[in-house]
C-alpha cells in the first residue's frame, strides 16, 4: 500500500495500490451517463484547473472509448458508497448514487493532488478504492451568533472544503443573526443573513450534496432578544441573571409557560424555515440555566423542571412538525431527567454534545440508545476560548465521540465550531478539528488510533496546499501551546481566560498551576512553533491572510504569557492589574492596542462588519483594566 493513501482525507475503508501508473494527457476527457448530474465531477474539474489544466470537456456518452475519466451509476450498495479504479485503461468512478460519485470524485481529486506532474510527465499511480461512510449523517455546525457572521463567499469556500471532506450536513447556529422582518431591533447591528442569502447558500449546498439545516435556538441563549423591549416580558427572569455568555446581568431564557412565547417562535419559524429545503430543524433548547428560577418557579415546583422542559419541547416540536420538519435538540437538559426520555417525540433527534477528551460519551450515548431515541454525537473543534485551538484535546474528543457514538448506534456526528466570548479565533484555527472530525465520522477505524492521524500533513496537502509542509505544522503546533502552561482549563485555554477574565480571581481565570517557569516554556514553545511560518508556500488566493491570521494568533499568545507573567512577578496573581507598575501597564496596553487593530483587519478579511465592535469590546475591556 502506498504511503500516500494514508493522506487521503478521509482515508478509504478499502484501498489498494497495484503496480503501475497511468499517464494522463494534458486535457483529460471526462464523461458521465445521462443519469449522472455533471455536478458530481466538480471536485475533479476544480482540481484539474488548480493543476493548470483548465481545458477539459464533459461528454454525456458514458460509453465513449475516448474517455479518460468515466462516472457511472451502479445498482446496489449503500447510498453514499463508491468505487474508484485507476488502471491501464483509464479512470472509472462508480457509485450507488450521485452523492457517492461526488465522493469518488473528491478522492480522485486528492489522489491527483498527491501526485503532481514531474519533469513534464503526469503519471498517476494505479489505485483501487471501495469506500462507504460509517455515519449516515456527517455534519458541521458553525457558530454565527457569537459576533462573527462570515461573508457569503467565506461560507461558500468553507462548504467546498467540507464537501471535499465528504461532509453531508451543514448548520449555521443562530440566536439573532437572521434578518427577521418586524424584529429589526434585534439584528440591526449584527450584519445578519437575509432570506435571499439563505436561499443562495441552500442551493449552493444542495449542488454539493450537502443538507443545509436551519438552526434557531428557541429556549435558552435568547438573551440577544430579551435584553430589548418588548421581548423582555417573555423572559423567565425579566430582571436578568448572571450567565456565562455576558459580563452583564441579563434576562437569558424564554419563559416556557408564557403562551406568548410559542406565538413568537411560530412567527420566527414561518419566516426562517421556508428558506431551506431541508426537512430537519435544530431548535436548540440547551443550557436553560434559569429554568424554574423565575416566572416558571411555581410550575416547576408542582410538576418538576423536567416535566416543564419536556412540555415546552413538545410545543416546539409541534410548531416544527407543522412545517414538515423533524427537530434536533441539544440533549444536555433532558439527560438530567432520564425517566422522561421515553416520552420525547419519537421522531426527535437528541444531540449529545461534549468538548473534552474525557467527556462521558460512552455513558450518555448508552442512555440515549436504551431509550430508543435517534441521537447524534456532537464533539467540537476546540477552537473557541483559545485563540489557537487545543489540538491534542480536540483530536481525542472527536475520536471518543466517533467510537462511542458508532458503538451505540448514533445516526450521525455533528462537529461543532463555537465562538464564545467574541469569536476571537481566526477560521484557519478550526481547520484541524474539521478535518479530523470528518475523517472519524466517515471512517471510525481511524478514530481508534487517533494519535496516528497525520493531521498536519493532511492540512498542508488538501487545505493549505503548502508544498513546503509548513502551515499545517504551525496550526497544529500553536494549538498545543496550552499544554505547556501548567494549568488545566476545561472548554478553553488558560491563556485565553488570562486575558478575557483578567478581573476575576485566578481560580475563575482557570490559571491555577501556571508559574513563571511554565509560562517561559510556553513562550519558547510558541516561538518555535511559529518560526517556520515565513517558509510556507501556500498555493491559495488567501495565503497572505492566513499568514497574518496565524501571526496574530502567535502574538496574542505571546501577549497572554507576558500578562500572566507580570501578575505572577507582582507577588500576588490576584492583585488587580491596576496595581502593576505604570510603565509595565503602559507597555502591555500599547501591545494590546496593536493586537486589536490587527484583529479588526483579519476579521474583515472573511467576515461582515456586524459584531466586530462587540468582539473588540472584549479586548478593550482588558485595556481599561490595564489603564486603571
Amino acid at each position: 500500500m502506498s504511503e500516500a493513501t494514508g493522506l487521503l482525507l478521509p482515508p478509504p475503508r478499502e484501498v489498494a495500490t497495484p503496480e503501475g501508473a497511468l499517464s494522463l494527457p494534458e486535457r483529460p476527457a471526462v464523461s458521465a451517463g445521462d443519469a449522472v448530474p455533471e455536478a458530481v465531477a466538480l471536485p475533479l474539474i476544480k482540481e484539474l484547473a488548480a493543476l493548470g489544466r483548465s481545458h477539459h470537456w464533459i461528454s454525456r456518452d458514458a460509453g465513449s472509448s475516448d474517455t479518460d475519466v468515466r462516472f457511472e451509476i451502479e445498482a446496489g450498495g449503500e447510498e453514499e458508497s463508491y468505487r474508484l479504479e485507476i488502471g491501464a485503461r483509464g479512470i472509472v468512478v462508480r457509485g450507488a448514487s450521485a452523492a457517492g460519485l461526488r465522493h469518488g470524485a473528491s478522492t480522485l481529486a486528492q489522489w491527483l493532488r498527491l501526485h503532481p506532474r514531474e519533469d513534464g510527465a503526469w503519471s498517476v499511480p494505479f489505485l483501487r478504492v471501495a469506500d462507504r461512510p460509517d455515519f449516515p449523517v456527517r455534519g458541521v455546525m458553525l457558530d454565527i451568533s457569537r459576533d462573527k457572521v462570515p461573508r457569503l463567499e467565506t461560507l461558500q469556500e468553507l462548504i467546498d472544503m467540507l464537501a471535499g471532506f465528504k461532509i453531508n450536513q451543514v448548520q449555521l447556529y443562530m440566536e439573532h443573526t437572521f434578518a427577521y422582518a418586524g424584529h429589526e431591533r434585534i439584528w440591526r447591528d449584527a450584519s445578519p443573513l437575509t432570506a435571499d442569502d439563505i436561499r443562495q447558500l441552500d442551493a449552493y449546498c444542495r449542488a454539493r450534496f450537502i443538507d443545509l439545516v436551519p438552526n434557531q435556538n428557541s429556549f435558552g441563549h435568547f438573551h440577544r432578544w430579551l435584553i430589548h423591549e418588548p421581548y423582555r416580558a417573555l423572559a423567565e427572569c425579566p430582571g436578568g441573571i448572571e450567565h456565562p455568555f455576558s459580563f452583564e446581568r441579563e434576562p437569558y431564557s424564554l419563559c416556557p409557560i408564557d403562551p406568548a412565547v410559542p406565538e413568537l417562535l411560530a412567527g420566527l419559524y414561518n419566516q426562517l424555515l421556508p428558506c431551506f429545503e431541508s426537512r430537519t430543524f435544530n431548535v436548540g433548547l440547551d443550557e436553560t440555566f434559569d429554568l424554574g428560577s423565575g416566572r416558571s418557579a411555581a410550575a416547576c415546583t408542582e410538576h418538576g423542571k423536567g416535566r416543564v422542559y419536556l412540555d415546552f419541547l413538545k410545543q416546539v416540536h409541534a410548531l416544527a412538525a407543522g412545517h414538515g420538519r423533524r427537530i434536533q435538540f441539544w440533549g444536555d437538559v433532558i439527560l438530567n431527567y432520564p425517566e422522561l426520555l421515553e416520552e420525547l417525540p419519537e421522531d426527535a433527534v437528541a444531540l449529545e454534545w461534549g468538548y473534552e477528551a474525557d467527556h462521558p460519551f460512552a455513558e450518555d450515548t448508552a442512555r440515549f440508545a436504551a431509550s430508543g431515541l435517534d441521537f447524534h454525537v456532537c464533539p467540537g473543534t476546540g477552537s473557541w476560548n483559545s485563540f489557537a485551538g487545543r489540538t491534542r484535546n480536540t483530536i481525542a474528543n472527536l475520536a471518543s465521540a466517533a467510537v462511542n457514538g458508532h458503538e451505540q448506534g448514533a445516526g450521525g456526528m455533528l462537529i461543532t465550531d463555537w465562538g464564545d466570548h467574541g469569536h476571537l479565533q481566526p477560521l484557519p484555527v478550526s481547520y484541524a478539528g474539521l478535518a479530523a472530525g470528518a475523517v472519524f465520522a466517515w471512517n471510525v477505524d481511524a478514530a481508534r488510533q487517533p494519535g496516528r492521524l497525520p493531521v498536519a500533513e493532511m492540512l498542508d496537502r488538501h487545505v493549505f496546499r503548502d508544498p513546503a509542509g509548513v502551515t499545517g505544522v504551525v496550526v497544529t503546533g500553536l494549538g498545543d501551546a496550552y499544554l505547556h502552561t501548567g494549568a488545566t482549563a476545561a472548554n478553553g485555554s488558560p491563556l485565553f481566560f488570562a486575558l478575557l477574565f483578567a478581573d476575576k480571581p485566578s481560580a475563575e481565570r482557570r490559571g491555577l498551576g501556571m508559574t513563571a517557569a511554565s509560562l517561559r516554556r510556553t513562550l519558547e514553545y510558541v516561538e518555535s512553533s511559529v518560526a517556520p511560518l515565513p517558509s510556507a508556500r501556500m498555493e491559495r488566493a488567501d495565503a497572505g491572510l492566513i499568514g497574518r491570521e496565524l501571526g496574530w494568533v502567535a502574538d496574542v499568545l505571546r501577549f497572554a504569557c507576558s500578562l500572566a507573567t507580570a501578575r505572577l512577578d507582582s507577588g500576588d496573581e490576584d492583585r488587580p492589574l491596576s496595581a502593576l507598575p505604570s510603565g509595565q501597564r503602559g507597555t502591555l496596553a500599547g501591545r494590546l492596542d496593536e493586537l486589536i487593530e490587527r484583529h479588526r483587519e483579519i476579521w474583515l478579511g472573511r467576515n461582515r462588519l456586524g459584531g466586530l465592535e462587540d468582539s473588540v469590546g472584549r479586548l478593550r475591556r482588558l485595556g481599561r483594566l490595564l489603564i486603571g
